[in-house]
């Protein structure tokens, strides 16, 4: 899943060497020859492998029974024998396709994709003496099969490919798994599978538990339909001239099975987070008891892979843990923006993975001790935590009674300011990189209390800094059916008010609901209040289709967790650029505060 829109540094360049070898059933593409099958293609044979590297090619079947044939294409390190053991990094996703990841790519001749080069080549994953690996999921590039966005099938597919990489004769029987979006996706299904063989997952901006990438507590998101059949797209995308037989039959699959397309468009677009098909996807609530070190980084503020039960998954995790949580988009740790800072803002990503790599694959005992956890909070300082979130008190915070006009705001003009954008068609590599306040959504929020269409509780003003952090949860009674919105403020002396989580959910009826919003890392600065609007869903996140109903909210309550900044232990890193791209685009200015109503406070005591 790319489904961010930043393309790494190495990736835009374009011309990406990678190396493929060809094994067992692959055929040489035409245009370089590679000899017997099982014989491998070097950068010097075709610039497409890269430097140090050996190409071939691979096919098994998945773990399922069900006759899905899988496609790899694995890189050597070309100094090394044929058979020397070594440990392997495997990536498992539906962007390895040789024509291109989301799409063709322009390359004039059949090679490894090139969406992980900046990996291989950045880390030295060659010299290193280490096998990368990269899988097509069924029904994406040389694998056949129907996609399956997570289900069953990909977890077949994921434990198919852990269990092929380890028993290779090159293997030494230990695998890591690394990728960033879907493939992160995959990587913590990895971890799910519990499985000896796999011995550390890196995981960048994945999704957590895939309903929440298409609905919101039943409330559908605007790329419900659109992301589905961006997958689609990416699944038919025909395979290069000189692919081998083989690959191309495999490629063409679903021209002989159309069901395979149009079951994607319908089998997730199921609002019960409850039903089978979304439970068989729910990753974090699986995560139950797994022990596979795992190192994840996680944008709090991006609009894409959202932090939505990222707290749930690393709660039910019960391994090592390594993390970069911070104030960015869809990123890699190592991408860099045009001026050439870096975009998570700490510096130093390939060399600390490769560290946890060694550590877990090789048996190696880091050098240099990282922290576990390394945070950036809202102000844009860093932090090391032995895990993640530390809390100095949790506690609920009792809002407001009152009443909003469910009828969406003015929903039309507030779709009409991002009418260009992308219609919803998005996959996880290219969702819109930042959601705008609408002209709507600012208005609504200016009007406070005068608003029709939501209401303000408001706390008093903080007595010193503290930081919201961990996933805050709201609970209240409506007195009928509708849509509901929940959206926090950090609110200045002077007005000035960031909006930094929000959710929103689907009443359908009268009754008690209970919810979480985002994940967050936010401190509030001295003087400052946190301002709770709750309303109709006047925003174009969703596409939720208003009731008309005049809703009373009633016995309402925010829970927060709660850390004091007092305590933070610094460690490297900058500011992350995006941050004030997301200060810009989500701050407006507030002319009805009203009185405090409940405090914020870093003990229950005050």
């Amino acid at each position: 899943m790319n489904l961010g829109g930043r393309v790494s540094a190495v990736a835009a360049a374009g011309a990406l060497g990678i190396i493929t070898t060809l094994t067992a059933g692959g055929v040489p593409a035409a245009a370089q020859p590679a000899g017997p099958a099982g014989e491998s293609i070097t950068h010097e044979e075709n610039p497409r492998v890269p430097e140090g590297a050996a190409w071939t090619e691979a096919y098994f079947p998945s773990s399922d029974g069900s006759g899905v044939e899988l496609h790899a294409d694995v890189l050597r390190p070309a100094h090394l024998p044929p058979n020397a053991k070594t440990p392997v990094i495997l990536s498992v996703g539906p962007y390895f396709a040789h024509a291109g990841q989301t799409g063709p790519e322009g390359w004039d001749q059949v090679g490894p994709s090139a969406r992980f080069q900046d990996f291989v080549d950045g880390a030295d994953l060659m010299a290193r003496g280490y096998t990368f690996v990269m899988v097509d999921l069924r029904g994406f590039g040389g694998s056949t099969g129907c996609l399956d966005w997570v289900g069953p099938g990909e977890q077949a597919d994921v434990r198919a490919a852990i269990a092929w990489s380890a028993r290779q004769r090159w293997s030494n029987g230990k695998v890591g798994m690394y990728g960033k979006s879907y493939d992160a996706v995959t990587g913590l299904v990895g971890n799910n599978l519990k499985m000896d063989a796999l011995k550390a997952v890196v995981a960048q901006e994945p999704v957590w538990d895939m309903y929440n990438y298409l609905f919101s507590n039943e409330v559908p998101r605007p790329n419900v339909t659109g992301t589905p059949a961006a997958y689609n797209s990416i699944a038919t995308m025909p395979p290069m001239a000189d692919d081998s037989d083989r690959y191309k039959a495999n490629a063409r699959y679903e021209a002989s099975h159309p069901e395979c397309l149009s079951d994607n468009i319908t089998n997730n677009n199921n609002p019960d987070a409850d039903s089978a098909y979304w439970r068989a996807r729910n990753l974090a609530r699986d995560a139950a008891g797994t022990r596979t070190p795992l190192f994840v980084t996680q944008g709090f503020i991006e609009s894409n892979t959202k932090p939505e039960d990222m707290d749930e998954y690393l709660a039910n995790h019960r391994g090592p843990e390594r993390g970069w949580l911070g104030q960015w988009d869809h990123v890699r740790g190592n991408d860099t923006e045009g001026d050439g800072r870096l975009s998570m803002g700490r510096a130093g990503w390939f060399d600390e993975v490769m560290r946890f790599y060694d550590q877990y694959l090789r048996g190696t005992r880091p050098s240099v001790t990282d922290p576990a956890y390394a945070i950036e909070d809202s102000l844009g300082h860093w932090r090391a935590q032995k895990t993640w979130p530390l809390t100095a008190t949790s506690y609920g915070a009792r809002l407001s009674t009152g009443r909003y006009l469910d009828d969406g705001g003015a929903s039309a003009a507030a779709a009409a300011d991002t009418a260009s954008v992308d219609h919803g068609r998005w996959d996880m590599e290219r969702a819109p990189r930042i959601e705008v306040l609408s002209r709507a959504e600012q208005n609504a929020a200016k009007q406070g209390d005068a608003s029709a269409s939501s209401f303000w509780t408001w706390s008093t003003p903080a007595p010193r800094a503290l930081r919201i952090t961990g996933t805050p949860r709201v609970t209240l009674t409506a007195s009928t059916s509708g849509n509901v919105m929940v959206r926090l403020w950090d609110v200045a002396p002077d007005g000035t008010a960031t909006m930094f989580d929000e959710n929103v959910a689907l009443l359908e009826s009268s009754g008690r609901i209970s919810f979480d919003l985002k994940s967050t890392d936010w401190t509030i600065a001295r003087g400052h209040r946190l301002g709770v609007q709750i309303g109709t869903i006047d925003s174009n996140r969703w596409r939720d289709v208003p009731s008309g109903h005049t809703i009373k909210v009633s016995a309402a309550r925010l829970a927060l967790d709660v850390q004091d900044p007092r305590s933070d232990v610094p460690t490297q890193g900058d500011r992350s650029p995006y941050l004030d791209s997301y200060l810009a685009a989500n701050t407006t200015t507030l002319s009805d505060v009203g009185r405090g109503s409940f405090p914020l406070r870093l003990s229950r005591n005050g």
